[in-house]
């Protein structure tokens, strides 16, 4: 794309958007160019901001970090380099340890991922894929290793990145330069670039 489909809004007068965007300032050290992009209709963004808090919110054993990996792999396999970025970075932030930053894609067979973090990552690649993968297999081991408050958690995480992998390669949103730099320090030896997402 030569450029966004939508640009980001370049200033918003609005003091609750401001305060939901502390919550971005938090996670990635940024506010989002797709969540400035979704002020142009602000109800949109508003109620976006509020189910990231409340899919994101560390309600225990699915950890910040793990959330941030789940979201992760459901970007890589939806291949949208923006979420990848993002997640990444976020993952960092949140604690997740850095052999699972450097081997995230190898999570079946790396010793620094547990067989729940397992479950929870084939699941995440398994519900993003098109046709969905999910099976009586993928979900006897998710049970067998997380309960279903904690498995609504995991989905939740999946779902949320299933609309933004869809706004943010539809939309092209121009990526921010701490995401880029999270990219190239992470992501980059595996293939990844900014693509569509740099003007």
């Amino acid at each position: 794309m030569k450029q966004p489909l939508v640009n980001p809004k370049s200033s918003v007068n609005d003091p609750e958007l401001q305060k939901l965007i502390a919550f971005y300032n938090e996670t990635l050290g940024f506010c989002p160019n797709s969540v400035l992009t979704m002020h142009h209709r602000p109800i949109i963004a508003t109620s976006f901001i509020e189910m990231n808090k409340a899919v994101m919110e560390n309600k225990g054993r699915v950890t910040s970090a793990l959330k941030r990996l789940i979201g992760y792999i459901s970007s890589y396999t939806a291949g949208c380099n923006y979420c990848q970025a993002h997640t990444i970075r976020a993952a960092e932030r949140y604690g997740a340890a850095e052999n699972q930053l450097e081997n995230i894609w190898d999570y079946k067979t790396h010793a620094s991922f547990s067989e729940a973090e397992r479950a929870a990552l084939d699941f995440a690649f398994a519900a993003s894929v098109i046709p969905n993968a999910v099976n009586d297999e993928i979900a006897n081991t998710l049970r067998k290793h997380w309960d279903e408050g904690e498995i609504v958690e995991i989905l939740g995480v999946i779902a949320l990145f299933g609309f933004l992998n869809r706004w943010n390669d539809s939309m092209g949103t121009q990526m921010e330069t701490g995401a880029i730099e999270s990219g190239n320090k992470f992501l980059k030896t595996k293939g990844w670039s900014v693509g569509k997402h740099a003007y």
